[in-house]
């Protein structure tokens, strides 16, 4: 066995103790414990098997390396059966490369509007319209947490919680397709205001956080929240101004503040701020540790400036152009309507092959 292939051992090892505690009934009846355990038996899936794929080819070749050497017939097959072994090995290394270990978490995406004021948020709600049907498009599940409406009908600030249906492998994840989303989006186009038929530029702001599925993994003491309660406005039923529903929470060591008021109940809301709260805890935690290790978060930015700007949709020219990977296409309109794939998978080429190569200078 190659020394390479050390770490997959264990892993596997670590797969095969993973799959014993799943069988546990009090795991299997604790749905935190167990999605965080699924999460980590799917990362290590593909490491198993890809494993496994390489010691059937490398048993392969020896039989084969045997056999060769006492029939010379045998010999014409062994280069297909050494490439063949070549493959699996090169497949196994490009599996060890070190993943983003929250690639299969759901994620919360934030959409602020920026400049262009009520322009702005009627693109911050086209945003959040994509996002959503682009998740239809992947079969995940769309959960609206809280939203600030405009007064022409966009969103000042819109949360959505983003989820898969099922355990996934890390590749697959929620959070492995959107995170490179973060950053600020920058429109041109005629606004719905401008009467001369002048194209205006605004911007909105995207904030996407990995999500916190049990709760016992990040820790929040209660002491270092405020939370503060007030009476909800704007359009949400009888309840809206005649009850203190809405809720603010203020986590006081950061200053991260959490306001939801969508929900008729102060506990639905309290909830929902909570959810976005431990999110924002685990992203914040996340950037500490890649600055510390030198990782990328450079798409996470935490301000609505245009100079930030990720991405440019055009609307005149049916044009969308991402600024970090060099992607460009004419489909604007069908890009709105849920056909990210394609933006999104240049951004993931060019995020994997940073990978891969840091992974060789290592």
């Amino acid at each position: 066995m190659s020394d390479d292939f050390s770490a997959a051992v264990s892993m596997t090892e670590e797969h095969a103790r993973i799959e014993t505690e799943m069988a546990n009934p009090a795991v299997a009846s604790d749905p935190g414990t167990m999605r965080r355990l699924s999460r980590r038996y799917a990362e290590l899936g593909r490491v198993v098997a890809a494993y496994r794929t390489w010691q059937q080819a490398a048993a392969d070749l020896d039989d084969a390396t045997e056999l060769a050497a006492e029939d010379p017939d045998f010999a014409a097959e062994l280069p297909g059966i050494e490439a063949a072994e070549t493959e699996a090995a090169d497949h196994l290394r490009d599996v060890l490369v070190p993943r983003d270990l929250d690639d299969a978490r759901d994620v919360i995406i934030e959409v602020k509007a920026g400049e262009g004021g009520e322009e702005s948020a009627l693109f911050a709600a086209d945003l959040a319209r994509m996002y959503t049907r682009y998740a239809e498009r992947m079969g995940w599940a769309v959960e609206v947490l809280g939203a600030t409406d405009s007064d022409l009908g966009g969103y000042k600030d819109v949360r959505l919680a983003v989820k898969t249906r099922t355990a996934v492998e890390p590749q697959d994840g929620v959070w492995a397709h959107l995170k490179y989303e973060g950053g600020v989006h920058r429109v041109q186009r005629v606004p719905v205001t401008e009467s001369q038929g002048r194209i205006h530029t605004s911007a909105a702001g995207v904030l996407v956080m990995p999500e916190v599925d049990d709760p016992g993994e990040l820790e929040i003491d209660p002491a270092d929240l405020r939370i503060d309660v007030f009476r909800s406005s704007g359009p949400g039923g009888q309840s809206v101004n005649t009850t203190d529903s809405a809720v603010r929470i203020t986590h006081l060591p950061t200053g991260i503040v959490v306001s939801m008021q969508n929900e008729k109940s102060q506990l639905q809301n309290k909830e929902a701020a909570m959810r976005v709260l431990r999110a924002r805890l685990l992203a914040e935690r996340a950037a500490a540790q890649a600055a510390e290790a030198a990782a990328t978060r450079r798409s996470q930015v935490r301000t609505v400036d245009r100079s930030e700007r990720i991405r440019t949709y055009n609307f005149p020219e049916n044009r969308i152009a991402d600024h970090r990977t060099g992607y460009k296409a004419y489909n604007l309109d069908a890009v709105l309507d849920g056909d990210l794939g394609p933006v999104i998978d240049s951004a993931i080429a060019m995020d994997e092959a940073e990978r891969l190569a840091a992974a060789g200078e290592q």
